[in-house]
């Protein structure tokens, strides 16, 4: 099959992440009234993470969080072996991330995977941890493996997203909700209908589920079928929209409330600037929904299509990772 992977839909995949990632991290964890009463005319732009936010307060205006952080150590070690995923080599560059953007003591992880790799670092097992992870770590930080590959290779992406995945998070809703992520991007980059990219998307799901560790979490097919019903419910009112899913699927930390709900915004929205900026107001978990969701629509429609300033205040902003240097090295993996 013919690649069709491009260079600006790469673009587009990794500024979407990093986009919805930096604006939603101003709201990160609030609820939607606190959202209101602190941003009464809506999050409109890159802003400052506000003082009375305990997580957002060690970030600036334009800067993203530790999803994208993750997400881009995670590319650094599949670049260093050569696209062939090392479990300790993966946890080796999240651990330098870690310490780089002082994790630790600025309380930037999630809890599942701050409680698996504190105990790879004192030497002990973390299957028992992994295996019931159940939070959102697996899904943030996932959507540029999805760039990697075309719809035809649904069983080496899965395969991928699992090795990697299972670093910090095991069970089954966690490479479920990962492999949907990682699916959606995939079908996107091929330019496929939203419908068929939700399609594949719950296809990469449903294999995902199968390789995990079985626990108790509703399930992602049937939500993400719930916020596709929500999506076609509210085509025309975009708030009513937010507001079921914030009030039915949820928006929180876990698998199966993040997740959902960032798919079913990029089906609705179907624009990096509506999307993130959606997410950014929806109250919770704001700056990982956003770096999902935004992703999806940042690999369908490509980097052109995103308005080139908040590109530029993402560069500006992130010194320390150069997106262009990332999507060079994605167009050079093979791919048949």
């Amino acid at each position: 099959m013919a690649k069709r992977r491009t260079r600006d839909r790469v673009l587009g995949t990794l500024y979407g992440q990093a986009i919805g990632d930096a604006l939603g991290m101003p709201t990160e964890l609030w609820p939607i009234a606190t959202i209101h009463q602190v941003f009464p005319q809506r999050i409109t732009t890159f802003v400052d993470g506000p003082a009375s936010n305990a997580v957002a307060k060690n970030y600036q205006a334009g800067e993203y969080t530790d999803d994208t952080g993750q997400a881009l150590a995670i590319l650094d070690s599949l670049i260093e072996t050569h696209w062939q995923p090392q479990p300790v080599n993966l946890v080796q560059h999240i651990l330098a991330w870690a310490d780089a953007a002082d994790a630790w003591e600025q309380n930037i992880l999630g809890p599942s995977s701050k409680a698996a790799l504190l105990a790879i670092k004192a030497g002990q097992p973390v299957q028992g941890i992994t295996a019931q992870a159940l939070t959102n770590g697996a899904g943030m930080r996932i959507a540029p493996l999805g760039t990697l590959f075309e719809p035809d290779q649904l069983d080496d992406l899965v395969t991928m997203v699992a090795t990697v995945t299972k670093i910090t998070h095991s069970s089954d809703v966690a490479l479920g909700g990962a492999s949907l992520i990682a699916g959606a991007v995939t079908a996107a980059m091929a330019d496929d209908d939203w419908d068929a990219i939700m399609t594949y998307a719950l296809r990469a799901c449903d294999r995902g589920y199968q390789l995990g560790t079985p626990t108790w979490a509703a399930k992602l097919r049937s939500r993400v079928e719930l916020g596709l019903k929500l999506a076609d419910e509210y085509r025309f009112d975009a708030s009513r929209f937010s507001r079921a899913v914030y009030d039915l699927l949820g928006t929180g930390t876990m698998l199966s409330e993040s997740v959902p709900a960032a798919v079913a915004i990029a089906y609705y929205t179907r624009d990096v600037q509506k999307c993130a900026l959606m997410c950014a107001n929806l109250g919770g978990d704001t700056d990982t929904i956003g770096a999902m969701a935004t992703a999806i629509c940042g690999a369908k429609n490509g980097a052109t299509a995103i308005d080139p300033a908040w590109c530029q205040i993402i560069d500006q902003c992130n010194p320390q990772h150069d997106l262009q240097w990332y999507a060079d090295q994605i167009m050079n993996v093979p791919n048949t």
